[in-house]
């Protein structure tokens, strides 16, 4: 989807889109809020957090995922300084000292891995039901889901972070729980972002044509690998976010906030003040 006019204050959106999906990270949601708040409780609280649930199910699944995650680990070249996490045969005091080490290692490098994530799920549950953490959402996201939703849109979310962790920001969000204006969610399982064949696969999940989904993400590769699958693409420039050059600017139609989407013939209409 190419922006006509760079100055007009509205992007016009064919009217045959019945699909909406949102990145999170810098589209709904202020990336300072993962980087600044998610991501500084789990190193806040991870050592707490083991102690206090060291018997639950969850937990101790979580952490047979980081043992795994650690074998694989060892087996890639490239990485270095890895954590090991001791056995079961342990003490539980040097167990924890052990998951900690290897939390802490793990997301100094920015990683992502399954089994990170489902403890970081476990710990964000935790963190939203206790009210310690409330979900961000820019102020234009839930009145725009309100609005799109009651013109028949379907809306999805497509995330790195976990199924679990997208569904808890929007039932524990600043605004309340939203998630009645959300019909699905998909995580890296579907695959990676930036490979097109992923957004296939969702819309064959959704049964919905690629050309009738809208896809917004902050991220020019992801929507480059969305509009390489048949979808219509939108970058969503928001305080904070990676600043885009002219030329990556001219790449796809660009908004800074959900508002300035227009569907139908509003759009033509508005450009025509």
């Amino acid at each position: 989807m190419r922006r006509k006019n760079l100055t007009c204050p509205t992007v016009a959106v064919p009217k045959d889109i019945s699909l909406i999906l949102l990145d999170i990270e810098g589209t709904t949601t202020s990336i300072s809020f993962v980087k600044d708040e998610l991501f500084p409780y789990i190193l806040k609280h991870v050592r707490h957090f083991l102690e206090e649930h060291w018997n639950d199910k969850e937990t101790q699944a979580s952490i047979s995922g980081l043992r795994e995650q650690v074998k694989e680990d060892l087996n890639k070249d490239e990485l270095k300084g890895i954590i090991p996490i001791l056995s079961e045969t342990h003490p539980k005091e040097q167990i924890i000292d052990s998951v900690v080490k290897n939390v802490e290692w793990q997301m100094g490098l920015d990683r992502k891995t399954t089994s990170l994530k489902q403890l970081q799920g476990h710990m964000w549950v935790d963190a939203y039901k206790k009210k310690e953490v409330r979900g961000h959402l820019y102020e234009d996201v839930t009145q725009c889901f309100r609005q799109w939703k009651d013109e028949g849109k379907q809306l999805c979310i497509y995330s790195s972070g976990s199924v679990a962790a997208q569904k808890l920001l929007f039932t524990y969000s600043v605004d309340g729980d939203i998630t009645e204006y959300i019909t699905d969610y998909f995580d890296t399982k579907i695959g990676g972002k930036r490979e097109a064949a992923s957004y296939t696969s969702i819309c064959d999940h959704l049964k919905v044509e690629p050309r009738h989904v809208l896809f917004l993400t902050d991220i020019l590769e992801e929507a480059t690998a969305a509009e390489k699958a048949g979808l219509q693409s939108m970058i969503v420039r928001r305080p904070g976010n990676a600043v885009l050059t002219i030329a990556q600017m001219k790449q796809f139609a660009t908004i800074n906030s959900f508002e300035e989407i227009m569907f139908d013939e509003v759009a033509s209409k508005k450009k025509k003040i």
